[in-house]
């Protein structure tokens, strides 16, 4: 029986062909893509606040980067399951420090209360994901849509047209990218008959620029909960009427400290 830190001992195997262009790496692509939405980018406009927040996400999203690379890279059952267990305390994290709090359910009463219940909840899918690995993707690419109908929601409140805008992006690039990720896992017997089986690699590529979007969309409406005394305002950097752009939230700041 081979060990868990063998390589291509994961229950999952992507479609591009492995060690094809390198004698270690078993997916060459896939491992060179996987780290490409580490994090969002500490801009001009982000207050302390703002700052804090991010630090307290960074380390996730780094951690998430490197399993990605090192499952990838190895195809490993351990490898697998860190890939995918980072991405759930990720968001675990996130849930916690940016649920809105008028979607707390009623028994909860402040936020401390719901970290507690997302640790609960966290531990408990962390336990579960070692039944089935294989279905644990499925599941983790099911929690966008509660995302998606929670920016729906607060957009449905929002008259900002850069705010629907940025939305909109993102959601583009979801789609394109949950469509990649798909199109990798069903059809892979197609795109290695038409050579090109790099599906999953534009995955993360896609994904890396929704999450680009999603994050300042997330500060955005958590400073209006959170700091009503600020004003944020969505902007680009460099400039908007660049063709590339990093989107950021922009804050004016009252005379006080958070």
């Amino acid at each position: 029986m081979p060990s868990i830190f063998s390589y291509q001992s994961a229950e999952v195997d992507w479609c591009e062909g492995n060690f094809e262009r390198s004698p270690i790496i078993a997916e060459y692509y896939n491992t060179g893509c996987c780290g490409s939405g580490n994090g969002p980018a500490d801009l001009p406009g982000q207050t302390g606040c703002v700052r804090v927040q991010l630090c307290c996400h960074g380390p996730p999203l780094l951690l998430a980067g490197v399993f990605s690379t090192y499952f990838h890279m190895t195809l490993s059952y351990v490898g697998q399951l860190l890939d995918e267990l980072s991405i759930l305390w990720t968001l675990a994290v996130a849930y916690s420090f940016w649920y809105p709090k008028i979607y707390f359910p009623r028994f909860i009463k402040s936020r401390k209360q719901f970290i507690w219940l997302s640790a609960a909840t966290t531990a408990l899918s962390t336990v579960m994901s070692f039944v089935k690995p294989a279905l644990n993707a499925y599941a983790l690419n099911c929690i966008a849509f509660h995302l998606l109908y929670l920016t729906w929601r607060e957009l449905k409140k929002c008259k900002d047209r850069r705010v629907h805008r940025m939305a909109a992006v993102m959601v583009m690039w979801w789609a394109l990218a949950i469509s990649s990720w798909i199109s990798d896992r069903w059809l892979c017997g197609l795109w290695q008959a038409v050579n090109f089986p790099y599906f999953h690699s534009l995955w993360h590529v896609l994904i890396a620029l929704s999450l680009l979007y999603c994050c300042p969309l997330v500060i955005y409406f958590d400073v209006r909960y959170e700091m009503p005394s600020f004003r944020p305002e969505l902007k680009y950097w460099p400039s908007d009427s660049w063709p590339i752009v990093v989107p950021y939230v922009a804050l004016e700041e009252p005379h006080k400290h958070c």
